[in-house]
């Protein structure tokens, strides 16, 4: 913590020495990086001009404390709080966790996770949960959801957060974060794209120090050259920034051997220059490791402030803010004007989405429930005079239910043997099927009970849970059914099961198991966890009908799925308090399985590539660097390019019903010539408007040929000419639609193709630009089910 003036100085004076550039050795091949100062100026660009302008007339009614109190958190009833300033009508702000749910509170909603949205590939759906979970963001006073997440993109299949985030592919995580940032902010709610950037494991995440406070080792530093920061990592934070997200949450990591937080290229060159953001930048909390570097590198609001429990679990016992701006502009080391800017950013949202007219109050029962910042850590009185216990769930169960099923994968399914034909004969198996034991709220790992939702700050406080086994039972009961549960995995495992007492031969074996996973810690296995492989062993050895259903985080080795007697494999990710609902739906025809995967499921686990850094032999403080050596082969990009077979492709998923796909046409938008780079112009929300002009229109006629009505995603995939620069991916997902289709139905799907989408980063030119020659483009039910191609030259 800076406990003087001459500390916030010091640290000043040497940023450029400390923080940028570092040496070579630290940076490894990708060279050094030249700070950007001084931090740009909010301009108000994208239709905020008017927000900007109350902004910067609330400024300047501001004293200079207050000022240096607008860009500091202090403990109070949320998560994460701005203080009041009663005498000009502002009642602060209230900054809540998270990305599914706002957490902690009562009678809220607990939605389906980033990963399950993404597994649906439906644009709709997702905006329309980014507008029902923003109405319980307002409902309970919140102004600003810390959500959605665009890192960790899913760089490493072990990454303890993906499931927070949407996927691994750029554009389809782009997609999500736009749509739900739209339907977040309809509510006149602020939302928070995180974590920027490059944030891409848990592991070493934060410094470690010994017992007497002294540092040890600084964070890990995701090292990674120009083109795969563009092409991977910003592209989704380039969606958020052109949907008007509000604010960007600076990562724990450090970029380049710089911390996320005060790495002056990436806030001032990249986001605040490139895309033309004109929010604010938020510190993780945590995430501040310095004063006057943070803040000319671009940081404006310093989370939680590193005071009450917060600065004891980071290591600080006061603010690198707080008094300590003020100091620095009275002494000549900040000039008034950074710190103008950082608060006119902050206004100016709170302004553009009319948060100072008639906005709820805090919900008190709020406050209860903050173990985070509880009442004893408040140096502040806060006047809670909301509604206490407001019930702000409304009807959005059935959007929750909807969505699950929507993002249920279908990964196997011999002879029809989903949908449940009325069985008689039920045996549910595994721990993941019944009630959590332990409450529901998912801060740690359980053995009993079904797993909806992951931990950490992006989980969300269940009101209520419908199970799978209890969803079963009802259909099974209006069957006239018998239904049997063995829910011990360790019993399973090492069990032969035709010792337990059971029918002889069960219509159906229905077994659930579960992945955890959560914030602060990678993964260790890919496997399902508690004897996941073996209790699909030993009830497949007797079950010749073995139907599988996992509720994970995402990618899972499955060594069993080629069990003869494993007949379907259901992956219903995280889907939230309806998810018994969910499965049974899916598992009795009620819904049409149409989810896709949002990430490729390799055949061994080692064929994984980019696992995360998780020790070092070395006592350097700079000793963790995790090296993208990988660069654009991530996920498919990786399997494609070095010709792998996989276990279950990059979006794909089964249905009950058959498609087919037929008329693929190419069309130019007007008769203009294109040029390589998108003629200069100001830059907006999103960069330089031109490039999200479309340049061509790709249309194909999508048939329902099966027996059932149901939805299908055709996915457009682009190949870039052989004129791209080495390291190019052999395709790249750039469209996609979900269609929903009655028996004999058809339409006819356009994709628009924007400059962006047909383009590659020129780390010489420092220009998207687009390359010469021919471009394929492909069009099919997943990335290796490629039904119709077509050839387009645009140069």
């Amino acid at each position: 913590m800076f406990s003087s003036v001459l500390r916030l100085a010091t640290l000043f004076a040497t940023a450029s020495a400390i923080v940028e550039p570092l040496n070579t050795t630290i940076l490894g091949p990708y060279g050094s990086v030249p700070p950007v100062y001084p931090s740009p100026n909010a301009t108000g660009a994208g239709g905020w001009e008017d927000a900007l302008a109350k902004a910067k007339a609330f400024v300047t009614e501001l004293t200079l404390e207050e000022k240096s109190g607008m860009v500091t958190g202090i403990p109070g009833p949320c998560v994460g709080n701005i203080i009041a300033i009663p005498r000009l009508g502002f009642g602060g702000l209230c900054l809540q966790d998270g990305p599914l749910a706002i957490r902690i509170v009562d009678y809220a909603s607990v939605f389906p996770a980033g990963v399950s949205a993404a597994a649906s590939f439906d644009r709709q759906l997702i905006y329309e949960r980014g507008v029902a979970m923003g109405a319980e963001f307002r409902g309970k006073g919140a102004h600003i959801a810390l959500g959605p997440v665009a890192g960790p993109l899913g760089r490493s299949a072990y990454a303890g957060r993906n499931w927070e985030g949407f996927s691994p592919d750029p554009y389809l995580t782009g997609v999500a974060m736009e749509e739900t940032i739209l339907g977040l902010q309809s509510n006149g709610l602020q939302s928070c794209a995180k974590h920027w950037v490059a944030y891409e494991q848990e592991t070493q995440r934060n410094p470690t120090y010994d017992t007497s406070g002294n540092l040890l080792q600084e964070s890990v530093s995701s090292n990674l050259d120009d083109r795969t920061m563009h092409e991977l990592y910003m592209w989704p934070f380039a969606n958020a920034v052109r949907a008007g997200v509000s604010s960007i949450m600076c990562s724990y990591n450090r970029i380049n051997g710089s911390y996320a937080c005060e790495n002056s290229k990436a806030l001032n060159g990249l986001m605040k220059e490139e895309l033309g953001f004109q929010g604010y930048v938020m510190s993780d909390w945590g995430g501040t490791h310095s004063g006057l570097s943070s803040i000319e590198g671009g940081l404006d609001m310093n989370m939680p402030g590193g005071l009450g429990l917060y600065g004891l679990i980071f290591g600080a016992n006061s603010s690198y803010f707080g008094g300590n701006v003020t100091t620095a502009v009275n002494n000549g080391t900040l000039d008034v004007t950074r710190l103008d800017d950082m608060v006119t950013r902050i206004m100016t949202p709170y302004y553009y989405l009319g948060q100072d007219r008639d906005y709820p109050l805090i919900d008190p029962s709020t406050a209860d429930l903050n173990t985070f910042s509880p009442r004893s850590t408040w140096f502040t009185d806060f006047v809670l005079n909301g509604t206490r216990d407001v019930d702000v769930r409304a009807d959005h169960a059935a959007i929750i239910r909807e969505m699950g099923a929507a993002s249920t994968v279908l990964l196997k399914n011999v002879n029809n043997a989903l949908p449940l034909k009325s069985p008689k004969s039920i045996i549910v198996f595994g721990n993941d099927a019944s009630e959590d034991t332990e409450g529901y709220y998912n801060q740690a790992d359980f053995e009993f009970g079904t797993l909806s939702v992951g931990g950490g700050s992006g989980t969300g406080r269940l009101t209520y849970l419908v199970t799978p086994l209890e969803a079963i039972k009802a259909k099974a009961q209006a069957d006239g059914a018998l239904v049997q549960q063995f829910l011990n995995n360790t019993l399973i495992a090492t069990t032969n099961i035709s010792t337990l007492t059971i029918p002889q031969s069960p219509d159906v074996c229905l077994v659930f198991l579960k992945t955890w996973a959560e914030e602060g810690a990678d993964r260790t296995s890919l496997d399902t966890d508690w004897y996941g492989n073996e209790v699909v062993e030993s009830v497949a050895s007797y079950c010749n009908n073995t139907v599988v259903v996992t509720h994970s985080s995402g990618i899972n080795n499955l060594p069993w799925a080629d069990h003869e007697n494993v007949t379907a494999i259901i992956a219903a990710h995280y889907p939230g308090q309806e998810s018994g609902n969910v499965i049974a739906d899916i598992l009795y025809g009620v819904s049409n399985p149409s989810g896709k995967l949002p990430y490729t499921i390799a055949l061994e686990i080692d064929d994984y590539n980019a696992p995360p850094i998780t020790a070092v032999n070395s006592t350097d403080p700079y000793a963790w660097q995790a090296y993208f050596d990988e660069k654009l082969e991530i996920d498919y990009r990786y399997f494609d390019a070095q010709n792998m077979s996989v276990r279950y492709e990059f979006g794909f998923g089964l249905s009950y019903t058959n498609f087919s796909l037929s008329g693929l046409t190419v069309a130019k938008s007007d008769n203009s010539t294109v040029s390589s780079v998108a003629a200069a112009q100001d830059t907006v929300p999103g960069g330089n408007p031109g490039l999200w002009e479309t340049l061509y229109t790709v249309s194909v006629g999508v048939a329902n040929t099966g027996a059932v009505s149901g939805a299908t995603v055709p996915q457009l995939y682009i190949t870039l000419p052989s004129s791209a620069p080495a390291g190019t991916p052999p395709k790249q997902l750039r469209g996609f639609e979900k269609v929903n289709l009655a028996v004999g139905g058809a339409q006819t799907v356009e994709f628009p193709l924007m400059r962006r989408d047909l383009s590659y980063w020129d780390i010489v030119a420092q220009d998207w630009v687009i390359p010469s020659g021919e471009f394929t483009v492909s069009v099919g039910f997943s990335s290796r089910d490629i039904k119709l191609t077509e050839s387009m030259t645009v140069l």
